[in-house]
């Protein structure tokens, strides 16, 4: 399988299947041909692109059924479950952060926030969404051990690099990528010293990567 981090929070997972997580990019075009989408929440610059998309999508039950209105081949879920599509296994785990639809107004419920535990091709990927740090990471390390862990690490709106690091060890991921910073300045952080400081501490590899950059994983 392969990753490709697309810009901010959106990455894309090739292998038996495609899966666009987060589609929204601050420049550039996102791939029309993928075959799932899963949204972490309904802010605009995480449930992007997703109407226009218009493939099948997994997100939470709320902001599922605003996509269903849409015209969207939405799938709900909610925290803890799992729903498996075109043999692609979606975990759903809690992310600490706000939520409301803003493409449909002012209060419109997003229902929450949440991450992604996604099995393919035997490797688990966890996409944390936007988040703060929690002590219940551990748990979704025991639970599903993660090959690959998407941390964000931007501050202000998420966890920075300092919670990122505890959060990383918290997971136990092999491979950490850093997402959700440096898209505008009030997120601007330098993503080399949470990498340097994590592998020196720890067995984790850390890989920085720009925008259309694709690595094989794990």
């Amino acid at each position: 399988m392969e990753l490709t981090f697309l810009g901010h929070a959106c990455v894309l997972l090739s292998g038996t299947k495609t899966v666009l997580i987060d589609p929204f990019i601050p420049e550039g075009d996102l791939p029309d041909h993928v075959d799932v989408v899963a949204v972490t929440h309904g802010h605009a610059d995480h449930l992007g692109d997703a109407v226009r998309l218009c493939r099948p999508t997994v997100a939470i039950n709320e902001v599922a059924k605003y996509l269903k209105e849409q015209g969207v081949p939405a799938e709900g879920m909610n925290l803890g479950g799992a729903i498996t599509l075109d043999g692609v296994v979606f975990r759903m785990t809690p992310a600490i952060h706000s939520s409301w639809i803003e493409e449909a107004g002012l209060g419109y419920n997003g229902g929450g926030c949440a991450g992604y535990v996604v099995g393919m091709e035997g490797v688990q990927v966890y996409h944390a969404g936007d988040t703060a740090l929690f002590s219940d990471m551990r748990l979704i390390g025991e639970l599903y051990h993660p090959d690959v862990a998407l941390l964000p690490i931007g501050g202000r709106f998420t966890m920075g690099p300092e919670e990122a690091m505890i959060a990383a060890r918290f997971i136990g991921a092999r491979l950490v990528i850093p997402i959700h910073y440096n898209t505008w300045p009030v997120i601007r952080q330098d993503p080399v010293p949470f990498k340097a400081a994590l592998e020196r501490t720890t067995d984790i590899r850390v890989e920085i990567l720009e925008p259309g950059e694709t690595i094989p994983v794990p």
